[in-house]
């Protein structure tokens, strides 16, 4: 991997347009109407009075696995998501045509034995009105690509969580299918859904999304301190800390002050944290 070839690298503006299925289906995939007598739930995998979870801005105007492309020069099979941010300018309509526009940002080099860090943004523009809608940062660790050079800034420095008892608790439980419905919203990586490429990887079976884990996390916010209200989830970043498998329950720990909340995310079935430095912004 090249410093200039990648912080130059063209990556295609994606015309994406969905529909309010897609809107149900992505919602589904991170866990919303898991408890179907629960109205608000329904509110997000119902048409009726149907609403888009702010964290659906993950999957819309994605660019693809443009890493993947062997001109790239990045060691594709060792990179890993780091990091995710989001910030939700507008709420997300229920159905539309968007427009995605992916930059890399920077690179960070660690050294040859430890790998580079490459951070991208993506905003995601409403096509017919050229609203901004939602902006993604993300950090991307290439752990086979160090000694490319750069020094470039993170978009933001790991948040820390507060000391003492969390003021909110929630488990979400994901089905065993959980990964192979997210999938549908356009992530089709075989790792999430192939056993035999989940082991060639070292997993003992195909692991969930990490952008479906902060879709879970985002469920667990709107239910606990936005009343399921998905406009009022404004903000949020995280870092990724380990895999998640389908099936399993996702506990979360949220710390409020005013309209400021820290999070992480955990399993408890086998004592790990599986997100972690999380932060978020709600609307009163």
């Amino acid at each position: 991997m090249d410093y200039q070839t990648i912080l130059d690298w063209q990556i295609k503006e994606q015309v994406h347009t969905y529909t309010e299925r897609d809107t149900m289906l992505y919602a589904l995939g991170v866990g919303y109407g898991a408890d179907p007598l629960d109205q608000q739930q329904l509110s997000f995998v119902y048409e009726k009075n149907l609403q888009a979870a702010p964290t659906q801005a993950v999957v819309l105007g994605y660019p693809g696995f443009w890493m993947g492309d062997p001109a790239t020069g990045i060691n594709a099979v060792k990179l890993v998501h780091g990091e995710q941010g989001l910030q939700i300018h507008r709420p997300l309509p229920i159905s539309g045509t968007v427009i995605g526009q992916t930059r890399v940002t920077g690179i960070n080099d660690k050294g040859p034995e430890k790998g580079a860090l490459v951070y991208s943004e993506r905003k995601v523009f409403n096509h017919d009105n050229g609203d901004l809608l939602a902006t993604l940062t993300s950090t991307t660790f290439c752990r086979g690509d160090g000694g490319c050079g750069g020094d470039d800034p993170a978009p933001y420095t790991p948040h820390k969580l507060p000391e003492g008892p969390a003021d909110f608790e929630c488990d979400l439980p994901l089905t065993e299918q959980a990964a192979l419905i997210y999938r549908l919203s356009g992530d089709y990586n075989p790792l999430h859904a192939d056993l035999q490429v989940a082991d060639k990887a070292g997993f003992k079976r195909p692991i969930l999304h990490g952008l479906a884990t902060m879709g879970v996390a985002g469920h667990a916010l709107l239910k606990m301190c936005c009343d399921y209200d998905g406009s009022r989830l404004t903000e949020m970043r995280l870092r990724f800390s380990a895999p998640v498998y389908p099936g399993e329950v996702i506990h979360t720990e949220i710390w409020q002050q005013a309209e400021q909340l820290s999070f992480r995310c955990s399993v408890p079935a086998r004592d790990q944290l599986v997100l972690s430095n999380g932060a978020a912004v709600i609307a009163k």
